[in-house]
């Protein structure tokens, strides 16, 4: 595989007695413009080991590198090193490449032999799916792809919210004031309404708070009516949570939530007791963190139940017996952080080493334009809604601009259901997001559409040209400064994948998409393609062929699809 900056690094090694190639080449930068260089490597860490200005460094460093096949020039600027590549070689070699592996450029085999588990999505049952279980949903999604992409076996898990006093109270609500019919005929809504009624009156009567902690400890010992009320309303929740899934194009490989491990917790209990890390703290049982700076981890509670912070240690322990897992990975809010640190600590302290392979992705919070989501106050965005409203709006636009095009609500499904994931998935993923419903809808600017769109024209163009994959080219031909920025930013797509990987930041792939959506659009914008000069068109063809093939494998990795028509 290509790789620029190693070829430097190792260039760089040989006259660095003191650093090695993988220290050097974590310190090579892309500039800022084309105009400084291809690579950049700064020489201001050299001035304690050489005790010299780094100006002074760069420019006898620069006087020692040799022209190579790739190498045109190098200028010692500011105390910086500035590599300039040979186009017509790096053209060439890029597009090989690419052309020659095409759905599996950018991927790797790293991961081979090693499996990753994401936790991910985990929306409570019985709850609507609103827009704050978006994040999670479509950065696991992302990051599922992104494994399997580097050659990781990869599992993915809806750790459903399927337990918990919660249900004690819809249980209490439903006995109240449902009815089977209402619940039949409304589903999830209905059991919201429900559930947000459960909580205003508990507000003017606190007892129906006891009351909904007495059906979760019946729930917990088995009782009939309480287990089966619990499924039908389970039920009810993964066929519509199924539904956005298909919307979305989102399929796990296990469901097994909470409650999968409510028969597995005691032996945790036993286990922590065992061990002699479980200590009585008014009348609960409790892991004692604070000679490690973090609260009290609470494991019982004085009634002798369990919380979810039990569950999860013990969905830890399965998971590692089950997967033998090189790492596991739970996409969980930022909120979290604390519970996350403590519960990693108690399997740490359990004398569990593969503790340090749980890995938390952390994530921000979504406002509703600048207020917190809250089902039990009913103030939420249901995320069909989104969806189906993003969807009608990419139709009207198709309908106006292109009304004749063929499977034109399929169409308007990719793009509508992509621009939603694409506006989602383009900032870090710790930014918080306030809601809007104008944002989410603005299919202008770096957005999805925008990049389906030019994948779109790459397609285009190539059918126009009748182009067929494997046809010879001169790549010797493509010495344009946007032709040359084109084929830089294909070139740097596997180093933008192992990146994602390395961050856990889908982010990353999606912005570097519209860096290469903008690079093509203004090579097709400056130069003409279906030209008659055979051998440019031959060459121009190719890169063409080249964009669409990482623009393609680009969108995959984030879960949107390529129209080839738009």
């Amino acid at each position: 595989m290509l790789d620029l900056k190693r070829e430097i690094a190792e260039i760089l090694a040989k006259l660095l007695e003191d650093m090695d190639v993988e220290q050097i080449y974590g310190m090579l930068e892309q500039p800022p413009s084309p105009e400084m260089g291809d690579l950049a490597f700064p020489c201001f860490k050299l001035s304690r080991i050489f005790r010299k200005p780094p100006a002074d460094i760069a420019r006898e460093l620069a006087n020692k590198i040799p022209i190579s096949r790739y190498i045109e020039r190098v200028e010692p600027v500011s105390g910086y090193l500035n590599f300039f590549f040979k186009r017509s070689a790096v053209i060439s070699d890029v597009l090989k490449q690419v052309l020659t592996e095409r759905e599996s450029f950018g991927s790797s085999w790293e991961g081979k032999g090693k499996t990753i588990v994401v936790d991910y999505s985990a929306p409570n049952i019985a709850k609507p799916f609103h827009i704050g279980h978006l994040l999670s949903t479509i950065i696991g999604h992302s990051l599922c792809r992104i494994f399997k992409f580097l050659g990781y076996n990869v599992v993915g898990i809806n750790h459903l919210g399927d337990w918990g006093t919660q249900f004690g109270k819809l249980i209490a609500a439903y006995r109240r004031w449902g009815s089977r019919e209402r619940v039949e005929r409304d589903q999830i809504k209905e059991l919201m309404d429900l559930y947000v009624r459960f909580h205003e009156e508990a507000e003017k009567d606190p007892s129906l708070e006891d009351e909904g902690r007495n059906w979760f400890a019946r729930l917990e010992k088995g009782d009939r009516e309480a287990l089966e009320l619990w499924q039908w309303f389970k039920n009810i929740s993964l066929e519509e949570f199924k539904r956005v899934y298909r919307i979305l194009g989102i399929e796990f490989d296990s469901y097994a939530g909470e409650s999968f491990y409510v028969d597995k917790v005691w032996d945790v209990v036993e286990e922590l007791r065992s061990k002699n890390l479980l200590k009585e703290s008014e009348g609960a049982r409790i892991v004692d963190l604070e000679p490690y700076g973090m609260p009290p981890f609470l494991i019982l509670k004085k009634d002798g139940s369990t919380l979810y912070a039990t569950r999860d240690i013990a969905a830890a322990l399965y998971r590692k017996k089950a997967y033998d897992f090189h790492k596991c990975v739970y996409v969980v809010g930022a909120t979290q952080i604390l519970h996350f640190r403590q519960w990693i600590k108690v399997i740490e302290l359990m004398g569990y080493r593969w503790a340090k392979d749980i890995v938390h992705v952390p994530f921000g919070t979504v406002s509703l334009e600048g207020k917190k989501l809250a089902t039990r106050k009913g103030q939420v965005v249901l995320l069909e809604d989104l969806l189906t409203e993003a969807v009608k709006k990419t139709l009207e636009i198709i309908e106006e601009k292109n009304p004749g095009m063929e499977n034109k609500n399929e169409v308007a499904r990719q793009v509508g259901v992509g621009a939603v994931i694409f506006s989602h998935l383009y900032s870090s993923r710790i930014k918080d997001i306030s809601f809007s419903w104008e944002e989410a809808l603005n299919f202008d600017g770096e957005t999805g559409p925008y990049v389906q769109y030019t994948h779109a024209r790459t397609c285009s163009v190539l059918q126009k040209a009748g182009y067929t994959p494997g046809n010879s080219f001169d790549a010797g031909l493509l010495d344009t400064k946007e032709e040359y920025e084109l084929a830089m930013a294909l070139y740097r797509f596997p180093e933008k994948v192992r990146e994602a990987s390395g961050e856990y930041e889908p982010s990353v792939i999606t912005r570097y998409l519209v860096e290469v959506a903008q690079a093509f659009n203004r090579f097709y914008h400056e130069h003409p393609i279906l030209v008659e000069d055979e051998a440019l068109r031959a060459a121009r063809l190719a890169l063409v062929d080249a964009a669409r093939i990482v623009l393609s494998n680009g969108l995959w990795l984030i879960g949107l699809t390529s129209p080839e028509r738009i």
